[in-house]
């Protein structure tokens, strides 16, 4: 059994404060590596659920492209994970096995599966919940394994109330990851970002469906890296102090703020990051704290983290210190962190294009134009090169320094999806090592 990734947590902030300033930033930058040996020494379990829909006929190419996807994806699964196919319509449905339980994925169980697949066809209506439900009962009795769903639909969750799909995530969130892709125009974004971010997942689309398959088998093999479940960010904050926010800024924007759990005393919160391979993510914390005096040091946070088994016990796998330091040095309380600074501004990008789409959609073209242009400026200084492709093909761009911008008059369905669906992927900026 091959050892498991190492981690590394580095804290960058500016930890000077002037006297009476109470907030704290600081990105904590988290990094896993795979230790010698490389290959995931931990239980996997596998869910793919199939949107079987009626609209999946139309075009035809849309449900053949969902077949040759879940194909590649049940290739992609590692020997000896169970897995299952779900088709999802107004119901939910075993497409393989035929009962409601797992399969260990090897040469026979794949042949089978990729059988059941290629018989599969359109028709019904649309209830995301109930497939979700299905995927929960089905991980029931893998509680020690990774736990990874892909969910793929084409349209709108119209055949159940939204407290129904609320009610399912409610029931999963925690349960297992889940990755939501989107095939076609005539999906909702926020719908299907909203299962995503419940279930620690991603949110795409993929407006080509000839790519469909190649993209489910990165997302499938991404899921087989995993080597570590249930990964939980741990902040300890002193007495009297107050966390604000708590954000993964990378690879894309996800506020873990509200999802905090107790932590082992009143003075800590559990924030959910899910499983974790070979891989690097940042996350922003904010802590407002007493303000203190000139010459005053504290420590603000701790920030730790911690792999949770099945019986609730924690590991650390590392642990990085927020600091505060009040101090009346103009070159010391005045300089800003290139690393703090750098992701505020991402969070601003992601904003502004979420304000400036959705007041484009409302008719408010000043607005959008506004927002729009702010967008470009900030995709411009952050260096978020893939985002700046994305807007200019939603607005014209004049002068991408002052983000001076106009609204173009035509723009695809697919185009203004891509970026809205994109809008939380950040570029991942260089380190400022000059903090404390």
């Amino acid at each position: 059994m091959s050892a498991q990734p190492q981690f590394s947590v580095n804290v960058y902030q500016n930890e000077y404060l002037s006297e009476g300033a109470a907030e704290v930033n600081a990105i904590v930058s988290v990094q896993s590596a795979a230790a010698y040996g490389g290959a995931p020494n931990t239980r996997a379990a596998q869910v793919i659920m199939v949107d079987c829909s009626g609209s999946m006929d139309y075009p035809p190419t849309k449900m053949s492209a969902a077949r040759r996807a879940t194909e590649a994806a049940i290739d992609a699964i590692r020997d000896g994970v169970p897995f299952a196919v779900v088709a999802g319509t107004h119901v939910a449905r075993m497409v393989f096995p035929g009962t409601e339980y797992l399969v260990p994925a090897d040469a026979s169980s794949r042949a089978a599966a990729k059988a059941a697949v290629s018989r599969l066809t359109a028709g019904g209506g649309t209830a995301m919940g109930q497939w979700l439900a299905l995927a929960d009962r089905l991980f029931t009795g893998h509680d020690q394994a990774i736990r990874h769903a892909i969910l793929l639909t084409d349209g709108k969750d119209e055949h159940e109330e939204p407290s129904d799909l609320a009610a399912a995530l409610s029931r999963c969130e925690g349960r297992f990851t889940c990755d939501c892709r989107g095939i076609g125009t005539d999906w909702v974004v926020a719908e299907l970002r909203r299962v995503s971010t419940a279930l620690l997942g991603t949110v795409d689309i993929v407006a080509d469906p000839t790519r469909l398959a190649t993209d489910f088998q990165q997302i499938i093999e991404h899921a087989m890296g995993k080597a570590v479940g249930d990964v939980r960010l741990r902040l300890w904050a002193p007495q009297g102090a107050q966390i604000k926010f708590v954000k993964q800024v990378a690879p894309q924007i996800v506020d873990l703020s509200a999802r905090r759990a107790p932590g082992p005393n009143p003075l800590t919160g559990d924030y959910p990051t899910g499983a974790w391979g070979a891989e690097s993510r940042d996350y922003q914390v904010c802590v407002q704290v007493r303000p203190g005096s000139v010459g005053d040091e504290m420590l603000a946070g701790r920030v730790s983290l911690v792999s949770v088994d099945g019986a609730g016990q924690a590991t650390t796998l590392g642990q990085g210190l927020v600091k505060a330091t009040w101090s009346d040095d103009i070159a010391q309380t005045g300089r800003i962190d290139r690393t703090v600074a750098d992701y505020t501004g991402q969070t601003e990008l992601a904003d502004a294009i979420r304000e400036g789409l959705e007041a484009r959609k409302n008719g408010d073209l000043d607005t959008a134009t506004a927002r729009l242009g702010r967008a470009v400026k900030l995709a411009a200084e952050s260096g978020n090169d893939e985002t700046a492709l994305l807007l200019s093909k939603v607005v014209d761009v004049e002068d991408p320094a002052t983000g001076t911008v106009r609204l173009k008059s035509r723009v695809s369905d697919a185009d203004e999806m891509t970026l809205d669906t994109r809008s939380t992927r950040t570029a991942r900026v260089g380190k400022n090592r000059n903090n404390g």
